[in-house]
């Protein structure tokens, strides 16, 4: 025998069933705090002519570390290390979006958030 259910009864479920829900959300929404944190102190870097130019940004994606080997400045061609700085401050901050969004995943159980999103 099927048993009626009242229109409060539905609200009562749709409640709690929204209650989880945001519950859901701020334990997610810790965790992506938790994680912010501890990229800011992460780092990675990108190196360009063969190690003559070295670039380490950090999870915030500042350039925290710009190293240019000696002989490199030596030279005449203040065009060529001019490219290979950029090479290696843009290898190093495209690490930095890799290594966020690699984290943004472990943190968020793969469901994709919008860019900026945190």
């Amino acid at each position: 025998m099927l048993e009626r259910i009242s229109g409060e009864q539905i609200r009562e479920v749709k409640q709690m069933n929204m209650n989880k829900m945001l519950k859901q959300a701020q334990k997610m929404q810790k965790k992506m705090i938790a994680m912010q944190k501890e990229l800011e102190e992460k780092t990675v870097e990108s190196t360009s002519g063969g190690g003559a130019v070295r670039a380490v940004a950090n999870g915030r994606k500042e350039l925290v570390t710009l190293e240019i080997a000696p002989e490199v400045v030596e030279g005449d061609d203040l065009e060529m290390l001019q490219d290979l700085i950029i090479s290696a401050v843009n290898g190093a901050l495209r690490r930095a979006e890799e290594m966020i969004s690699e984290e943004m995943k472990k943190a968020t159980g793969g469901f994709n958030l919008p860019p900026g999103f945190f």
